[in-house]
């Protein structure tokens, strides 16, 4: 695949920052060597998890929202390989494949206007266009017995996430999303807004469970059109939750996983859903970060969860000086999904 930009070892160095008497994350990392074909490559490696990069918004953008997530791979695997590499989190357990180079698209995508129809139809298609690179990506790395950690973009890619999952395992698949929005709205061209919506109705996606929707955000359209499918679409609000405290945090996500846990399923987590995170759509009441990390180590632990996709996070946003806090806690949310899969070695 002439799009995959398939990272070196000499790539990781360079952002690695070497201490006397530690060992970084980046010193351990394993990369796919230059003489090497990837797919060969991934498929004999010992690394249980695979990361991949998806540096674009165009799907957020496209969905009117606010654009910067495109930088939010980089700025995490700056943090991610400079953790430090002990007992509870091994370098040598994540292979770091590279990125899907959508440069020409994003480039394409600054000259359109949202507010012009028919160039919103034109972002649309680019969408659908990355759906097809991000789909095969994914279920190229499941095929190989692998578990995808995918990072960056909008929210668009689930869908691609979800059909590679199910391509790969030849049957629908379940999600389950940490999310404020429902990202299942109308099916008007391919947007970070409706990847669930597409999944669901092109039958790669069987169940759907979204946790800490804000009522606020739902249109009344939505959820209408969530009644009619209420035995294969299920939520639970924040507001239940945190808010009037009918129902418990733990023990609503415990119902969750046993809605979607039953075949392979995709865990998926939009920062959008966490308070002064800068994101496409940034909140300022949500689950705390603490929350999301319970969220990923119960989710994670699961057998069949089969892949991890944080989105939406945008440090290009973030005017303070202090973007880099973005990439440290996805990075930070990247560890305690690898750790939750192997509690029994620790």
């Amino acid at each position: 695949m002439d799009k995959l930009n398939v990272f070196s070892s000499r790539d990781i160095a360079k952002i690695t920052q070497h201490r006397s008497g530690e060992i970084k994350f980046g010193e351990k990392i394993i990369t796919v060597p230059s003489d090497e074909n990837w797919i060969s490559f991934i498929t004999q490696s010992e690394a249980k998890f695979v990361l991949i990069g998806l540096p674009e918004d165009i799907g957020i953008k496209a969905n009117l929202g606010r654009t910067g997530a495109a930088s939010a791979f980089e700025s995490t695997l700056k943090s991610l390989v400079n953790f430090q590499h002990n007992k509870f989190c091994k370098g040598n357990e994540l292979l770091v494949l590279g990125e899907i180079n959508f440069s020409k698209e994003m480039e394409i995508s600054k000259t359109l206007d949202t507010q012009n129809k028919e160039d919103r139809k034109k972002l649309f298609q680019i969408v659908e266009n990355i759906d097809k690179d991000v789909s095969y990506v994914i279920s190229t790395i499941i095929k190989a017995n692998k578990i995808p950690i995918i990072i960056g973009g909008g929210h668009n890619n689930a869908y691609g996430n979800i059909k590679g999952l199910a391509l790969a395992k030849g049957m629908p698949v379940n999600a389950i999303n940490f999310d404020a929005h429902t990202d299942f709205r109308i099916m008007e061209g391919r947007h970070s807004g409706n990847g669930f919506t597409y999944a669901f109705e092109e039958g790669f996606l069987k169940k759907y469970f979204i946790f800490g929707l804000h009522e606020n955000f739902v249109s009344k359209s939505v959820f209408n059109t969530l009644k009619t499918i209420e035995e294969r679409v299920k939520y639970v609000t924040y507001e239940e939750i945190a808010v009037r405290k009918t129902k418990s945090f733990t023990t609503e996500i415990n119902q969750a996983i046993k809605f979607i846990s039953n075949t392979p399923f995709g865990v998926e987590l939009d920062l959008d859903a966490l308070p002064n995170i800068h994101s496409s759509a940034m909140t300022l009441s949500g689950f705390s970060v603490e929350k999301a990390r319970h969220f990923i180590h119960l989710a994670g632990r699961e057998e069949l969860a089969s892949y991890l996709h944080i989105c939406e996070g945008a440090p290009d946003l973030d005017v303070s000086n202090n973007n880099h806090l973005t990439g440290k806690l996805i990075a930070t949310l990247i560890l305690d999904f690898i750790k939750s899969k192997k509690l029994e070695e620790i």
